[in-house]
């Protein structure tokens, strides 16, 4: 193969850390490396002065040292080590006429590292390394949908803020607590946002204690004392489904329109925004829809009733992208205009939202629809179905729902499902 020149810039730079009055007086010295496509930070290992940083030479100014009595001649000698290193590693891939993905570049450069220090590997490795093979390995295995790809991003992300030079020792008993406080006071999470992103973080550390990478076990026993609140489920009662089924746009507002009528549609059969949106004309017969869900996989039929057959023939001439069976837009924008319609359609009875940031009992009150989501057209067929009497086998069968265990949150609600089933002592 024909050797290739690879086109590279790189940049030395402190890691500015926020504080109330600014930033602080150091910071952690990271590397940055971009070519072709890609993008890829090292730490350095040192935290730098910013009076003491030059941005144009990229180095320490001479004769000053860190916090931490390191010497500029000594922090430099380092940077110039690791880029020497870093233009080693694009030339063994030049001449092997290969552009390198970011893990190749990574394992290229700890090699070349190795051999120069004649260190092990895995202790030079930061944590983030790490996660980003957990994320392509588990990914590939579970075959992942781009949304929790998005979520493990998310999570990276408040990784490498905490401390972008974690280690697998740094998730001790005590370091779980410093990163679940982090969370809290900087994040501003609540409690069970919290809870959801350490569910998330302890997958990864088990995975790494299997690949024998983690010997730090302290995760698996830890689990910390957050209150939390049951989350309400925002559901359209039958009349309201029907006054947002029934009502009259301009025709100026042709668009929330149509946004309207793949919500109902959703309501009156249960799918999901991501089956909706991959729902075919291929998928839609006379009397029901037969598809194989996105999340689950799992293969549902699910008879038409009036309401949502009435969609489907409302745009049955009518031809969108990849033979789709309705109007369907980008799940955000249906989500900013569904609080458009709700509150149109006057669906605005005060919700109570309680939950816990740390200690702190948080109660916020706001209208109905300003809760509204495509979500909620899943969860208004379930409750409206139990309503109706429906039995919860039946429902499930269109659902998809595997036990009875999901489908008890909405069994809990269905007070009018109570009320009418008391009204039986009254004879």
């Amino acid at each position: 193969m024909d050797c290739i020149k690879i086109k590279r810039y790189y940049l030395f730079f402190p890691d500015k850390e926020k504080t109330e009055n600014g930033y602080k007086p150091d910071a952690r010295l990271r590397f940055r490396i971009r070519w072709d496509k890609y993008k890829v930070d090292f730490n350095v290992g040192y935290r730098v002065k910013l009076s003491q940083w030059d941005k144009h030479t990229q180095r320490c100014r001479v004769k000053t040292v860190n916090f931490q009595k390191q010497s500029a001649r000594q922090i430099n000698r380092t940077i110039q080590s690791v880029e020497n290193m870093v233009e080693n590693v694009f030339t063994s891939f030049e001449l092997k006429g290969i552009v390198p993905s970011p893990n190749q570049l990574k394992d290229k450069f700890y090699f070349f590292h190795d051999r120069k220090n004649g260190l092990n590997v895995k202790q030079e490795k930061i944590l983030l390394d790490y996660f980003d093979k957990f994320v392509e390995t588990e990914g590939d295995f579970h075959n992942w949908t781009n949304s929790t790809y998005r979520k493990f991003q998310s999570i990276r992300n408040h990784l490498e803020e905490y401390d972008s030079c974690l280690t697998f020792k740094s998730f001790n008993n005590a370091g779980l607590v410093k990163f679940i406080a982090w969370l809290r006071d900087e994040k501003q999470m609540r409690n069970t946002t919290i809870l959801q992103e350490l569910s998330f973080v302890k997958w990864f550390l088990r995975w790494a204690t299997a690949n024998d990478i983690c010997h730090t076990l302290d995760f698996l026993q830890f689990k910390p004392k957050l209150k939390t609140s049951q989350k309400k489920i925002i559901f359209l009662d039958w009349s309201e489904l029907l006054s947002v089924y029934n009502h009259e746009f301009p025709s100026t507002q042709k668009h929330l329109e149509r946004v309207r009528d793949v919500f109902c549609f959703c309501c009156f059969t249960s799918l999901r925004y991501s089956d909706v949106v991959n729902l075919k004309r291929s998928d839609v017969f006379k009397d029901y829809i037969s598809l194989t869900t996105i999340k689950t996989a799992d293969s549902i039929k699910i008879e038409l009733n009036n309401y949502s057959r009435s969609i489907l023939d409302k745009y049955a001439n009518q031809k969108y992208p990849n033979n789709r069976a309705l109007p369907v837009i980008s799940n955000q924008k249906m989500n900013n205009y569904l609080k458009k319609i709700g509150k149109a359609c006057g669906i605005n009875q005060p919700i109570t939202e309680t939950y816990y940031k740390g200690n702190t009992r948080i109660e916020k009150i706001c209208p109905k629809y300003k809760l509204l989501g495509t979500h909620v057209g899943r969860r208004t067929f379930i409750c409206n179905a139990l309503s109706l009497g429906i039995p919860p086998q039946v429902i499930m069968k269109w659902t998809g729902h595997s036990d009875y265990k999901a489908m008890k949150p909405y069994i809990d609600i269905a007070d009018s499902v109570k009320f009418e089933a008391m009204k039986a002592f009254n004879k």
